[in-house]
């Protein structure tokens, strides 16, 4: 799989005008948000780009049209930023934006939607159910069978996300994933490795940077794991044969392109240990950018510094939606 090289030496960051870089917002993933948000800006003025801060979670839309932005770095996590809603309203203001257009964002955000898609084009994701209050949670655990996950679709970075070992645990982890969102998914445990594969470009030209594995103490990549601690282990690139590392790589960009995304993302991959069949859970529209995050850790390993990274994503921002005719 062909992966990225860094921008070209003679490219003008002037060129990209006044940037915003969008962060902050009002989801349950703010705090994370503000850390990418804020490497990113450092990142595009350290390399002369007139970027400056901006918070959907405090400032208006009125407020963001009035910067009169030459375009955006969306550096948000969650609902109102990464789910298509700031996507739409940008397309209205008319000020180009990175990765991900409205309905690949809004599908991205979606875990159930995202896997009826994948399940269409026979993209591997474990089986799953959709849990709403009229759901027998005895058949939940007869078509799922358990150990089984439970989380919020709508949420990210393992909010409220459980494993349940025991069938009396399942209403518990529903009702605690109903605490966000009225429909709860179900799914398939995956015992085995754990990998992420970064994505940039758009359609026939989106290319994967090298796999990253993830080893988190005892098992557990949750919150605190991920972007607080220093116990979690990544290997990149992941140490995997050829042939699988292919296989993982090329299911990674066929399932961004079968939602439509483009710009950069991020695909959370599975690797069954039983036969090292690689399951792929969903795909991050607008990942972390902290010194903690994957995507730079996957740049780094083909020589593409933050701050390149950065550049290359920012350069690629654009309108998705054709202007009318009339």
């Amino acid at each position: 799989m062909n992966t990225v090289n860094a921008p070209d030496s003679s490219f003008d960051p002037a060129s990209l005008g006044k940037v915003g870089v969008l962060f902050g917002g009002r989801s349950a993933e703010r705090d994370v948000s503000i850390m990418s948000g804020t490497g990113v800006l450092a990142a595009l003025q350290s390399r002369g780009v007139d970027a400056h801060p901006f918070d959907p979670g405090t400032q208006s839309l009125a407020e963001l049209a009035d910067q009169h932005f030459d375009r955006v770095f969306i550096a948000l996590h969650g609902r109102y930023g990464e789910d298509g809603s700031l996507q739409g309203a940008l397309e209205q203001l008319g000020i180009p934006y990175t990765g991900s257009g409205v309905m690949a964002s809004s599908v991205g955000m979606d875990k159930i939607t995202t896997k009826k898609i994948w399940k269409i084009d026979e993209i591997p994701t474990p089986d799953y159910m959709a849990i709403d209050a009229s759901t027998d949670l005895d058949e939940v655990l007869v078509a799922l069978g358990l150990p089984l996950i439970v989380k919020p679709p709508l949420e990210g970075s393992t909010i409220g996300i459980t494993k349940v070992n025991k069938a009396e645990e399942l209403k518990a982890a529903v009702d605690l994933a109903a605490g966000f969102d009225e429909v709860v998914l179900a799914e398939e445990f995956v015992t085995g490795r754990e990998f992420t594969v970064a994505v940039l470009g758009t359609g026939k030209t989106a290319r994967a940077l090298p796999i990253v594995e993830i080893v988190a103490p005892e098992g557990n990549y949750d919150y605190q794991n991920k972007y607080f601690t220093d116990d979690t282990l990544y290997h990149c690139p992941a140490q995997l044969d050829d042939v699988l590392t292919e296989e993982i790589q090329r299911h990674a960009v066929n399932a961004y392109r079968a939602l439509g995304c483009e710009g950069w993302g991020r695909v959370d991959v599975l690797v069954r240990e039983s036969d090292m069949r690689p399951f792929l859970l969903e795909v991050n529209t607008s990942p972390g950018m902290t010194s903690h995050s994957l995507v730079p850790m996957a740049a780094r390993a083909v020589g593409i510094s933050y701050e390149d990274l950065c550049l290359e994503i920012l350069a690629s921002s654009r309108l998705k939606m054709p202007k009318a005719k009339g």
